[in-house]
């Protein structure tokens, strides 16, 4: 499969001056901006930094982000599934994860992650993919936002939303052990049967086991 990375950018007006939404962006100009000291949900700053430019770096994988001047103040990645999970088990090559959106606390409440997403979907090729992502509650920053996990879970669902991911049930175990958890999905308009019924039978792995 060709992996198709097509640049776009966009401006975002916000109480912190004119953000500057891009991507996606190739490890070495990750490496050459500063990243933001807040942006330390899935590891510090630095070992995520470091993350992002492996990523990037991928034939798959994408990484856009927000920008304040040379400041990365958020960013979206998107990457094959681990192998650990199944929803690499069909090693489907159009399926791809959002694996981590995330926005500097400073940074939220003015539509810097509806902004991210839409500027993902911006590229054509997107509709070359099934795109999914795992929404886990341990992950959401509840104590830094304040909001309950229901109240989380909604923000979470419509910044998706505006990405055109959509709510998808499914028998995953992880996702089935809390009720807030939930797996989201984007179907590209290029996607065939045959990878959406894949796609089913990895969401329903259960569905004849009594």
């Amino acid at each position: 499969m060709i992996h198709q990375k097509n640049y776009h950018s966009l401006h975002l007006t916000s109480p912190k001056g004119t953000l500057i939404v891009e991507g996606p962006i190739s490890g070495k100009e990750i490496a050459s901006y500063e990243f933001h000291p807040g942006l330390v949900a899935f590891r510090p700053p630095s070992e995520q930094k470091q993350a992002l430019i492996g990523i990037a770096d991928l034939p798959e994988g994408r990484i856009n982000v927000v920008r304040d001047e040379n400041m990365i103040v958020g960013y979206v990645t998107f990457v094959y599934p681990d192998p650990m999970e199944r929803w690499s088990e069909a090693k489907m090559e159009n399926l791809i994860e959002l694996g981590a959106i995330e926005i500097a606390p400073e940074y939220r409440g003015f539509q810097a992650g509806k902004s991210l997403l839409r500027l993902s979907m911006m590229d054509e090729s997107m509709e070359d993919y099934i795109i999914i992502t795992t929404e886990y509650y341990w992950h959401w920053d509840l104590k830094g936002s304040g909001l309950d996990v229901w109240e989380y879970r909604k923000v979470m669902e419509k910044m998706m939303n505006a990405g055109g991911l959509e709510w998808y049930a499914t028998d995953d175990p992880e996702i089935c052990s809390h009720p807030a958890n939930c797996l989201m999905a984007r179907i590209g308009k290029n996607i065939d049967t045959s990878s959406i019924q894949t796609f089913d039978q990895l969401r329903f792995q259960n569905r004849f086991m009594y």
